[in-house]
This record gives C-alpha cells, structure tokens and sequence, in this order.
C-alpha cells in the first residue's frame, strides 16, 4: 500500500502572515514520492476567546514561534482508528519550522482509514522533499517517542521511537538555509484532494501527547501558539486541551471536515 500527500498549513493568528506547512508520507519502506505542489493561504484572525491562539485548517497542537529553535522531542500513545468505509487520515508530530517558514522537518506517525481499515505507520520528511515511510510495524496502543535535533552544518537528525514493538530508528538529513524559526507538537489532517484541499481528518478518538520539550525545556515555558483546527465554517475538526505541566496535552477528534 502506498500513500502519498502535501499539506498546505492555513494559519490566521494576529500579527502573523500566512505560513505554510507541508507534510507528505509513504507506507512503502524508503520509498519517495512526487511532491503536489503546496497551497499558501492566508488572513490575520484570533482564536475567538483565547489571547494565544491561531486557526489553521489542518494544523492542531502547540508551536514555540518567538525565535530559533535547535531540538524539539514529545511521546504519545498511537491512538486507534475508528473507521468507516470512508478513506481518512491523520498524522501525529513533532518539528521544526513550517509555522512561520516554507520548510518543515518533521517525523511522527500516521492513524489512517483505508477503506474502512485501519493502517499504522512511522515516517520523516524534510520538506520540500519527498517524505519517507520507515517501515517499522506501528500499532494502535504503542508508546511512541519522536524527535527532531539541528546538528550544525545544515544536519537535521530525526528519531522514532516505539518502545511497544522495540524498535528506534534515526536518518541525518540535510537541509540548507532552514529558518528554525518554530519548534511544533502537532495533530494534522492531510491534503490534498484533487483541487488542492485538506482530506477529511480521521476519527483518532483521543490523543495524547506528552513530554513535549523544546530546547531542553517545556514547550510551555516558551509562551506557545495554541492551534486550533477548523473546517470551512469555523467549527473545530477536534478540541485541544490546555498544556499540563507545561509540557503534556491531548487532542480529542470532533469532526472529519
């Protein structure tokens, strides 16, 4: 089975330009796909009723997005899909850049729908490269940890982790003149359908997201972004609680699109 997607990332948030995210993924091992092209939309709007928050259309977590970012690492347990004979997806991350700038590099896991069947995988990209699939069994109930570390010299070293099946796997990658300009925790629905939108974002019950550190410290130390998922009317795609301990939150899926 091969899967392959973009992400455009619609963020509006007060005193923020468009921004761009891109994610792609491929339930073959090392196997890369061609990239669709990604769609930059944009606006400046609040949250309604939160001081720190931004809406995306298929982004939803915490992004430290107030300077320059070296490492960003987070753990979850792979959340169970709850299908139908619909086809949905949604994706599970830690990264940096992306929230503010045109490049992501980024690992995490996929809960997908396929025809109504569940599908479990781990996979990295560097965006705007293609991405890539690790290959390594995934399972609903695993403790999954990820991580993504600048290492100088334009070198990215990015981890996954499932302490469940035992296994860990690192790639160095190269990437010149990325900005660093954000370290993010995110929930994501995929894109792109044939016009360029977000696919509907599958039903993952709830998630949840721990130990999310930047630099070496709680990501909510770092005065984050709450993000906010919406669909084309305003309505949340799923609702995010509020950071525990500065440094733990769950997700929670409300809707498909």
């Amino acid at each position: 089975m091969l899967r392959r997607w973009c992400i455009p990332l619609a963020v509006l948030a007060l005193a923020l330009g468009p921004a761009l995210a891109a994610r792609s993924a491929s339930a073959a091992t090392a196997t890369a796909q061609s990239h669709p092209t990604a769609v930059r939309s944009g606006g400046i709007r609040l949250h309604a009723g939160l001081s720190n928050a931004a809406e995306s259309t298929n982004w939803s977590g915490y992004a430290a997005d107030s300077g320059t970012y070296t490492s960003v690492s987070a753990s979850w347990v792979q959340p169970a899909g709850t299908c139908t004979s619909a086809t949905r997806y949604s994706s599970f991350w830690v990264g940096l850049d992306g929230y503010n700038s045109s490049s992501v590099e980024q690992t995490g896991t996929d809960t997908d729908c396929v025809h109504g069947t569940p599908q479990y995988y781990g996979w990295y990209e560097m965006y705007p490269a293609a991405s890539y699939s690790f290959g390594n069994t995934v399972r609903a109930g695993d403790h999954i940890s990820a991580s993504v570390v600048y290492e100088g010299s334009n070198e990215f070293k990015l981890t996954l982790a499932d302490a469940t099946q035992n296994w860990s796997v690192s790639t160095t990658q190269t990437l010149a003149n990325a900005a660093r300009s954000s370290a993010e925790v995110i929930i994501e629905a995929p894109c792109c359908t044939g016009n360029g939108g977000v696919l509907p974002l599958a039903d993952f019950g709830t998630v949840n997201l721990s130990s999310s550190v930047v630099d070496g410290s709680p990501i909510g130390n770092l005065s984050p972004t709450q993000i906010i998922m919406v669909d084309s009317r305003g309505l949340d795609k799923d609702t995010v609680s509020s950071l525990s301990g500065g440094e733990n939150f769950s997700a929670t899926w409300e809707r498909a699109s």
